[in-house]
């Protein structure tokens, strides 16, 4: 069974050393690259890639190379990269701090209109019209 991250963080405060504790843990550990967690993502969802960056309403060319690993996305593309993917808020966080993304904060008001469509399973299309209705800046 995996280890939560709250056991982990307490295994690394009373680790000895830290060669240990990787050691001990290397089965934990996630692999931060963007391109397997987007891989991962069309074997878990069986969706093709184009079917994603068509939801995403994502250019085929730059997506692609987002797939590849040769260009990063900015925050807005990786939401809609979710979207996309038609996953949840959690599993958008969860992917956000895989990669090396701040999650989407709920004090925020822009990011709490991006969360609010997730949880509801928003288009971006639609989230871009609640963002616009709001003031903010569209994805």
């Amino acid at each position: 069974m995996a280890k939560q991250t709250k056991e982990m963080l307490e295994q690394l405060k009373r680790a000895e050393s830290l060669d240990g504790y990787l050691a001990e843990n290397t089965a934990e550990m996630v692999d931060g690259t963007l391109p397997t967690h987007l891989n991962a993502l069309l074997e878990e969802t069986g969706l093709s890639k184009s079917e994603v960056l068509r939801r995403a309403e994502i250019n085929d060319i730059y997506g692609y190379q987002l797939f590849a690993g040769s260009r990063r996305p900015s925050r807005d593309k990786l939401v809609a990269l979710c979207v996309g993917f038609g996953l949840s808020d959690e599993r958008t966080q969860q992917l956000f701090k895989a990669v090396g993304f701040a999650p989407l904060y709920p004090k925020n008001r822009r990011d709490s209109i991006l969360l609010f469509g997730l949880q509801k399973g928003y288009t971006v299309l639609q989230i871009n019209n609640q963002l616009y209705e709001h003031g903010e800046p569209t994805l």
